[in-house]
């Protein structure tokens, strides 16, 4: 029944895999992926920032109602990210502590909530990973309808069931299963570059002169000293 539905996961990206990505930069990851895929600037971060990896378990709720988000809480597997597309309406909070509370009971990876939350200074408070589009103290609904492991999409970002959610302070970024393993190899190589240029900033040896280059390129006029 479109609507209301709870299917299997077929596949997830392995613990051991997601647990690689943990500590390396949201930012440098989605730089290997073009800058093309993001899951918008709302998304935040509503804990103290720990970071955030593991598999995605998808929800699609109307916005407003958790009933959908309590079922995915008992059917999430231990280090699961549980994603949640409420259309971004900030109307009702579709989380607070007590789920939360549940959530790391059940040894959970995060919430990423494209909706609201409440209780907001626990959850400030706490390190639990959980990444939402706002806040108000407004409680939901729990009639559905609603689907579990469908695919969803946050702000043109698709996240398919098992694939990897990742966040951060700068924002939340899904990895496709079929490429993660690949793109935890570029953001290594990538991150130790950027090591290397913060060594060379902090030496005073950074090369400056692709910036002329690229200005001279594109035909820009300078006035000479």
């Amino acid at each position: 029944m479109i609507g209301l539905k709870i299917l299997k996961r077929r596949r997830a990206v392995p613990a051991e895999l997601a647990a690689r990505f943990i500590g390396l930069p949201v930012a440098n990851v989605s730089d290997c992926m073009s800058r093309l895929f993001a899951g918008g600037a709302r998304l935040r971060p509503m804990h103290n920032g720990r970071p955030m990896s593991g598999p995605a378990l998808t929800v699609r709720t109307r916005p407003g109602d958790n009933l959908m988000v309590h079922k995915a809480l008992h059917l999430a597997a231990p280090g699961d990210v549980i994603v949640v597309d409420a259309g971004g309406d900030l109307t009702n909070a579709l989380i607070g502590e007590l789920m939360v509370a549940t959530a790391i009971s059940r040894k959970l990876g995060g919430f990423v909530i494209n909706g609201a939350i409440r209780d907001a200074r626990a959850l400030r408070e706490g390190d639990f990973p959980v990444f939402a589009a706002g806040v108000t103290h407004r409680g939901p609904y729990k009639d559905g309808p609603g689907e579990i492991n469908v695919p969803i999409a946050i702000d043109g970002m698709v996240i398919e069931p098992g694939d990897l959610v990742m966040g951060d302070d700068d924002g939340v970024l899904c990895v496709p299963f079929a490429q993660a393993e690949a793109l935890h190899a570029a953001t290594v190589a990538k991150s130790q570059a950027e090591a290397q240029m913060v060594a060379a900033i902090h030496a005073g040896k950074v090369d400056t002169a692709w910036i002329d280059a690229t200005l001279a390129r594109l035909g820009c006029e300078i006035e000479p000293d």
